[in-house]
């Protein structure tokens, strides 16, 4: 599997890749009635992409954050839904990584984690 964003692969695979196919409801005309009964007014269908990496050079860490550090950038990823291939454009939520450790002079961060929510 590949994960490219804007064309470029990333350096290291994920540990985790999970993509989240989500409904978004107009807030003012959805909701239940008193008797319980849904009413829904889908308004768009998109995509959540959660990764998270083990152990990172530093080097890699920084390439990663790179990528994904526009304001909004295309990802071609594997699509759950489509059963494909799929170039979408997503922004990037919080960005969370490890600690640092250093071993044989080279500085190693774990748990890298990445929340893409498509635009």
């Amino acid at each position: 599997m590949e994960i490219k964003i804007n064309g470029i692969e990333i350096p290291v695979y994920p540990t985790t890749f999970n993509v989240t196919v989500a409904d978004l409801d107009n807030g003012e005309t959805s909701g239940r009635t008193a008797d319980g009964r849904m009413y829904r007014d889908r308004i768009a269908v998109k995509r959540k992409l959660e990764m998270s990496f083990g152990m990172l050079k530093w080097e890699e860490l920084s390439a990663i954050l790179q990528l994904v550090k526009n304001e909004f950038f295309e990802v071609y990823y594997p699509d759950t839904e489509s059963g494909q291939y799929e170039t979408r454009t997503f922004y990037c939520g919080d960005r969370t990584a490890g600690i640092a450790v250093l071993q044989d002079n080279v500085y190693y961060w774990n748990g890298l984690k990445l929340t893409l929510v498509e635009r």
